[in-house]
């Protein structure tokens, strides 16, 4: 009887292992995987606010219980020994806020050419390249966002390409790296754009695509391939198992055995599009017009992915009902428009009209350092021109514009987005009611610490980059 080399069983145990992991967002465990861990926090019981729980309720003079770092209960009179009781009379108490679409980290402030890592813009499709990679965990827009009742964010590469890589789901806190940022078992997004953005950027160096049929030319092509790579894994899996049912019957006679199957080449572009394809990375496009989303809705189907949001979008009232009903978000600004071209055709309904059908998703994201410290006023021009188109949206409702609805484009529904009990204690007490333009938050908590209070400067994070720097009109 001849032993089987050492070296064959462990190639084919590790190419076996790769195989059940060909279509996963990284083969393996992340290489990159978070070390974020919840800040020591205690019991809190926050009473007599007005709460909106982003589940669509309202609860007045009621109270928030958090411990452990999980949202225990929302009611009135609320008891827990040895809490630490906030008196939240006259304030309005909601989940954390989330921001779907940032470049925060990517495009960091101070904006120099150093810092510009949102874009790779050296071929149409980067699948393989991931904005966590790029991420500055020093960025003081973060501390920014912050003090605007940000406690979630999807930092995103930026639009130059058809598809440009991966997003990743950040905590709000402050770190030293990314992974100390990164939400725990958050699946990553793939950023792709649509429109005017691609075919200029590669149209302008003389190379595809310059039009767009370029650009679904480049979208199919790029899917196919990715198509075609999954076979060779799937084929490569089938001869795994045969070989490996073979060398068991040789093994029982004696005979020599054969060397077992070579996996095909990892190619990390693809691995991306078949973890979009299977299920395993939320899909959000950048696209301004109706007709465009329709042709991007198309080619989800040919290829068998989910669209989780449209960013951007401001035709997206054209196609509310369509994107109700196949179950996509709009992720959309409340008046941006009118920059480009294809950004004409707005109207300051837009988001009221994609929340207003049955299953409508709507989500209010900034893409601007600014615009994610003042979410709130946004989500509240949005709510206030629904509300003059006839359209009945309280704040309870509007709440999960910012709230529970991007908790569901980001595939992390389940811990974040709401005030149910179970939920992570991503808590937010505004000074009063949330649209208004006076707004401002007082105590932000995430996972029942916390981490921001208005009152107590000193004890707010800030950036490294900006300690021992002057104030503003300080001593030069």
């Amino acid at each position: 009887m001849k032993i089987i080399p050492a070296g064959w069983l462990i190639a084919a145990c590790v190419a076996m292992a790769g195989a059940a992991n060909a279509a996963d967002a990284g083969f393996a465990a992340d290489p990159y995987p978070s070390t974020y861990r919840p800040a020591a926090s205690s019991t809190v019981l926050i009473r007599n606010a007005t709460v909106l729980d982003g589940a669509g309720g309202r609860h007045d003079g009621a109270d928030v219980l958090m411990q452990g770092g999980k949202i225990v209960a929302v009611g009135p009179n609320l008891a827990a020994d040895g809490a630490t009781v906030v008196d939240a009379q006259g304030r309005w108490v909601t989940p954390g806020l989330i921001d779907v679409h940032s470049h925060l980290g990517v495009y960091a402030s101070p904006g120099v050419e150093a810092h510009q890592d949102g874009n790779e813009a050296t071929d149409p499709v980067t699948s393989g390249v991931w904005a966590e990679h790029g991420v500055w965990p020093q960025d003081p827009g973060f501390s920014t966002a912050l003090a605007g009742g940000i406690t979630t964010l999807q930092i995103l590469p930026g639009s130059a390409n058809l598809i440009g890589g991966r997003g990743v789901t950040l905590r709000n806190v402050h770190a030293t790296t990314m992974q100390a940022m990164k939400f725990p078992g958050a699946p990553h997004g793939l950023k792709m754009a649509c429109g005017e953005n691609p075919k200029r950027v590669y149209g302008g160096k003389g190379r595809a695509p310059s039009t767009r049929m370029g650009n679904v030319a480049g979208y199919r092509q790029a899917f196919a391939d990715a198509q075609d790579y999954r076979g060779q894994w799937q084929k490569f899996e089938r001869e795994l198992a045969d070989f490996g049912s073979k060398q068991s019957g040789k093994r029982r006679k004696g005979d020599d055995t054969d060397a077992p199957p070579q996996p095909p080449k990892r190619d990390l572009r693809l691995d991306t599009l078949v973890a979009a394809m299977d299920g395993d990375i939320q899909v959000h496009i950048h696209c301004y017009r109706a007709d465009e989303m329709a042709i991007m809705l198309d080619l989800a189907r040919e290829f068998g992915f989910k669209v989780a949001a449209f960013h951007h979008g401001v035709e997206a009232y054209k196609i509310a009902d369509r994107l109700a009903a196949e179950g996509v978000c709009g992720a959309l600004w409340a008046d941006w428009w009118g920059f480009k071209l294809e950004a004409y055709d707005a109207i300051w309904e837009n988001l009221a009209f994609v929340d207003a059908p049955a299953n409508g998703c709507a989500i209010v994201h900034s893409d601007s350092e600014e615009g994610i410290q003042r979410l709130n006023q946004e989500a509240a021009k949005a709510m206030a021109r629904g509300q003059r188109a006839g359209l009945d949206i309280p704040p309870e409702r509007a709440i999960r514009w910012v709230t529970s609805n991007p908790a569901r484009a980001l595939g992390v529904a389940g811990q974040v987005g709401t005030l149910e009990p179970g939920k992570l204690a991503d808590v937010v007490i505004w000074n009063r009611d949330p649209f208004s333009v006076y707004a401002q938050a007082e105590r932000v908590y995430i996972d029942g610490a916390l981490v921001y209070d208005r009152a107590a400067p000193p004890a707010t994070p800030a950036s490294d980059f900006l300690l021992g720097q002057p104030s503003a009109g300080g001593a030069r």
